[in-house]
């Protein structure tokens, strides 16, 4: 789980920098920053504890969802709304379904 944490701030970072670049209009610097966190952050996410890349990429996507709030809330100082909690809340749990749930073994 903690690659999965690690790739999701990375991901987040490495949009956010894309972000900075072309919404904030800074500098092109920060498309450099972007690809160097992206590409950690793939890293990262191979890193994941499954057996399958795309139950690996499911779990991801249930603690994306959950950084993604978080960063709504520490970097856009934003507070989520009960429809950002309700989805994330229903992402995270089929994320933990897929990872966790009895699966059929081949």
């Amino acid at each position: 789980m903690p690659s999965l944490v690690a790739a999701a701030l990375l991901e987040l970072s490495g949009c956010y920098a894309i972000w900075l670049w072309a919404r904030d209009h800074r500098s092109p610097a920060w498309v450099g920053v972007a690809a160097v966190l992206l590409l950690l952050f793939a890293w990262s996410l191979s890193r994941a504890p499954a057996a399958f890349a795309g139950r690996a990429f499911a779990a991801y996507a249930g603690v994306y969802l959950v950084g993604a709030l978080a960063w709504l809330i520490l970097v856009d100082r934003h507070r989520p709304d009960p429809w950002d909690l309700l989805g994330a809340t229903l992402g995270l749990l089929g994320a933990l379904i897929i990872v966790y749930g009895p699966h059929r073994q081949g």
